[in-house]
This record gives structure tokens, sequence and C-alpha cells, in this order.
């Protein structure tokens, strides 16, 4: 057990895994430099504007909930309008946070998971009364749900295939209950896809084209949406390609127009997210939908995990983002005011870290709904966004490894790898906000994440005599030992009660066996 738990370790923390979102196949200028465009026969179809009466203008945010203590959400609905946020994409339907998005004037678009997939494609019954329960009824109570978004990149290559044969069915059933319902001009269907869905065999946007071996799928899809008025919704991220190819020029990946051009048909890019933007809208224009509808469904930097993901570049790349979002500066092939939605608000310390370590750091606020850097939305009268108020915490206290323990502890190496399997140490890693303690701090690291996420239970600082619970603070520098916030478990949102009282469990089988 131990070995399985140390190998598991390992993995988590080097983050080797992939989830397609690494591959936006859209070359640099350096390397598309290297490339014969000669061959492009088709012609831009340049737009100005992109008619769609469902689109709004304004910022949006991706609201997810893979958080072992989350926050109100009646507190997070207030943080939304006060920084002037206009819409928020969810992950779920969760009845809770519905329930406060009502009345709120907020937009919303409700998720339905990729393991719902399978059985809304196979029953129309499943299909209806999932808009009754998840749409309908909350639009009776000023919930103002414009979308529903039918599974979440479901075509990733990581996937193998498995949602290639409900993706469509299971829209097609969604459009027929709203349609059933008499809400198809008020709520429409849509599919947020990562970039991989598409690719350039030029290297340049003008290649564009749907991935072969789903371009049927991919077609299929959007004609459906094309035929209800439906937009497509795709999820880029420059930073998954800085984070992938050691090549990779950093400059491309930001909005100030310092790195070096790369020119397509008399068209300039000087930025990573216009270049693969503009090659959907090849993609889409050769197989016969120049006008459709695009909503950027994610966009993001993350700030710890990575030793590209701080809070500099974080800074840099999302206000760079939403200077452009401000002035309604599109890209080459579409201009006027992009549709999107900023991922994430939250960090969610329970997120899968098979992607890499940095994906439990993408949210624009921390843990506790505090700010991590100046973000200007342009929304407020204020450079920075407004916090979460009131926010509840436990107590000072944290865990630690105690003074007179030896390193060389045969217990030591199994408690680490079992608080890290199952609490957070995604900051440890090379170049990241904690990759710089020494041994004996990364252990206590590892203990406080797991006791902090155990609500600071006796029993959860005591790793066999290792542990020890302390007063004083053991940050260092700019690595922060959290103390988590009070659990939220009202109303249906008893995830996190739920997770705890499991996790107690394995911990006393686990340890006891130690």
């Amino acid at each position: 057990m131990f070995r399985f738990l140390f190998f598991f370790l390992v993995i988590s923390l080097l983050g080797f895994g992939s989830n397609g979102a690494n591959n936006q196949r859209i070359l640099t200028p350096e390397s598309a430099a290297h490339r014969d465009d000669g061959d492009v026969s088709s012609k831009p179809v340049k737009m100005s504007t992109v008619s769609h009466d469902v689109a709004v203008g304004g910022i949006g945010a991706n609201w997810g909930s893979q958080a072992s203590h989350q926050i109100k959400p009646d507190s997070v609905v207030r943080i939304l309008r006060e920084n002037g946020i206009q819409k928020v994409k969810l992950f779920d339907s969760d009845y809770d946070t519905l329930r406060a998005l009502g009345k709120s004037g907020i937009q919303v678009m409700v998720g339905i998971p990729n393991d719902m997939l399978s059985n809304l494609a196979s029953s129309s019954k499943a299909a209806e009364k999932f808009v009754a329960e998840n749409v309908t009824h909350h639009i009776s109570n000023n919930v103002m749900i414009r979308y529903v978004a039918v599974g979440n990149e479901p075509f990733l290559e990581t996937y193998n295939g498995s949602f290639l044969r409900t993706t469509y069915p299971a829209l097609k059933n969604i459009q027929v209950a709203l349609t059933k319902a008499g809400l198809h001009d008020q709520v429409k269907i849509t599919c947020p896809n990562n970039a991989d869905v598409y690719s350039s065999d030029s290297g340049l946007p003008s290649g564009g084209d749907f991935r072969a071996d789903i371009r049927d799928y991919m077609v299929q899809i959007v004609k459906l949406l094309n035929d209800n008025g439906a937009p497509f919704t795709v999820n880029i991220y420059p930073f998954i390609s800085l984070y992938t190819e050691p090549t990779f020029p950093v400059e491309y990946a930001f909005f100030d127009g310092d790195a070096t051009p790369l020119n397509d048909q008399g068209m300039t890019y000087t930025n990573m997210f216009d270049a693969n933007h503009d090659t959907l809208v090849w993609a889409l224009q050769k197989n016969g939908f120049p006008n459709m509808p695009i909503i950027l469904g994610e966009i993001g930097w993350p700030t710890d995990g990575d030793r590209n993901a701080n809070l500099q570049y974080a800074q840099r790349f999302n206000q760079g983002f939403m200077t452009r979002m401000s002035a309604g500066k599109g890209t080459p092939m579409r201009s006027g005011p992009i549709d999107a939605y900023l991922f994430s608000l939250i960090d969610e310390d329970l997120k899968s870290i098979q992607p890499g370590n940095f994906e439990r750091h993408w949210g624009i606020l921390r843990y506790d709904g505090q700010p991590k850097y100046p973000l200007n939305l342009g929304t407020t009268n204020s450079a920075s966004l407004i916090p979460v108020r009131n926010v509840s915490y436990m107590e000072a206290k944290w865990c630690i490894m105690k003074p007179n323990v030896r390193l060389e502890d045969p217990k030591v190496a199994g408690s680490v790898s079992y608080a890290c399997s199952l609490g957070d140490c995604t900051s440890l890693g090379y170049q990241t906000s904690c990759g710089s303690l020494d041994a004996r701090a990364n252990i206590s690291y590892a203990f406080n994440s797991y006791y902090q996420i155990y609500n600071q239970m006796n029993e959860a600082c005591d790793f066999n005599g290792l542990a020890t619970v302390t007063r004083a603070d053991p940050s260092i520098g700019n690595c922060r030992f959290n103390v988590m916030i009070k659990p939220y478990y009202a109303g249906a949102a008893t995830f996190a009660g739920s997770f705890i009282k499991t996790l107690f469990v394995v911990t006393v089988i686990f340890l006891n066996g130690l």
C-alpha cells in the first residue's frame, strides 16, 4: 500500500498527465515561417461583427464546485454583481447555486457533465426531465438561464472517443426538450469544446479545419447548433502551449504586441489567442458555417503549480485580455466584442491534477474569495477586484512536523505520501510558490494541507506521532500555509461534508496500518 501511494504522489506532483488542452496546434511565427502557405486557395471571409440574438456583452466567469470548502453561493453571487460580472458558466446544475442566482440579473450557462451524456442520448424522457427540473423550474424563479452546455470538452483526444456517439444525440434531445418546454427562443444549447477539436496542417489560421478523426461528428453538431441559432463554444489556453512546448516564445502568449508577428494572407497575428481563435473561424468557414457565432467558454492563466503559473504572468495575461474586452476588440477574422468567460472565478483544491499541478490554481480569487492580484475588469470604478466579505475562517492554528522528529524516521515517507494524495501539495513543485522550502517545511506543508481539509480535527494532525498543532503561522515568504474557511454544508451542497467524513474513515484505517 505504501509503495502504491508513494508512486501516486510522484506522478501527481510531476503532473505529466495531459487533458487534450495541450494539443492546441497553432504554430508560432518562428515555426510557421518554415511552412509554405502558397497552396491555400480559400479566401478569408473577414467579418466585422457577428449577429447573434442570444449572445450578450460583458465579461463572464466560470464558477466551479470542485473545492473541499465552498463559499456560500449567496456570497459568490454578491461578488459577481459587485465586480460587474454579467454572466456565469456552471459545470452542473446545483440547486443551491441556481437558487442563489435568482433575481441577480446574471445570465447563466447551466452545465451537463459528460457522465450524463449517455442517459440523455438514449432517453428523450430523461432530457425532458432534466430541462423541467434544471431549466424550467429555475427560470420560473427568475434565474436568467440562457444556455445549456451539453457535455464539457467531450471530444478530448485523451478520452479516446468515449463520448463520440453520445454527444450529438444528447444535444439533440436537450434541444427537443427545450422546444417542448417553449424555451427554444430563450435558452440555447451549446457544447464547450477544447481547442484540440481543430488544427491547421499549414500552421497558419487559414489552414484550420476540424480534426480529421472527428470531422463528421463536429459538422453534425455544428449544423444542429446553427439550425437552432446556437453558438459554438471553445476553450482556448495560451498557457497550455507554454506549459507543453519548451520552445514556445513567451511573448506570443500575451497581448502586449511584443511578439514576432505572424502574417497569414494579409492578416497579422501577434498573439496565440488570435491565431487559435481564427483557426476555428476558418474551420467553420470551410465546412459551410461562416457566420457561426463563437463563445469563448474558458480563458485564463493559473497562478501556481508550474514555473510559468505565477501571479505576474496571470495578471499580465488576464489584464491584457480584459483591456481588449473593454475596448471591444476582436480578432483579425472577427472584429467586434468577444463573448467570453474567464477561467476561473475561485481556486478549486479537489480538481484532478492529471493535466498538471496548475489545475487547482486557475482562480482570479483564492479559495477564500480574496483577490490574488489587482485586476481591472473595466466593469466598475475600482481598479481591482472586490473580495468576498465576512469570510469565516477556522481557528488560526496549523499542523506541522514535530521539531524532535528525525527526517530519517521510517514513518515519514508514508505519512507525507498519504497527506499529499488526499491533501493539496501542488504548491511544492519546482519554481512554484513553495518550491524553495527545506525538507522539514515541505513535510509540514503536506501535513497542514491535510489537516485543514479535515476541518482541523485532532486526529488529522497525528500521523503516528509525527505531527503537532501550532499557533505560530509557519508561512515562509510567498509560501502560505493556509487556514481553511469554515465549510458550507447547507441545502444540496453537502459534498464537502461527505468528502471529509469519507476521508476520516480512510485515514484511520491507513494510519493504523502504517
